[in-house]
């Protein structure tokens, strides 16, 4: 079954745009957007199940430079509501 995974993600200060530039040339991550809060940026992950979706956070997130904590949400793709506005 198909996961999705919503990854919080904290930068260090002065590391945004760095970071950012990062997570845009990661192939794994769908979409990925800055954020105002306690974190920096919220990326959307699929993956084929919650192995693949660890693998890509530990190995293809967490190791950028300048990032200090991430959270993961997770989430199973059986329905979703999706408006277009």
């Amino acid at each position: 079954m198909t996961v999705i995974g919503f990854v919080l993600i904290k930068v260090k200060t002065e590391k945004e745009y760095f970071v950012f530039n990062a997570l845009k040339s990661e192939n794994k991550i769908d979409e990925c957007y800055p954020i105002f809060s306690e974190f920096d940026f919220l990326a959307k992950i699929t993956a084929k199940d919650m192995q693949e979706l660890q693998q890509i956070v530990i190995d293809n997130i967490r190791t950028i430079d300048g990032i200090v904590d991430t959270k993961t949400l997770m989430g199973i793709c059986y329905d979703r509501i999706k408006k277009d506005r």
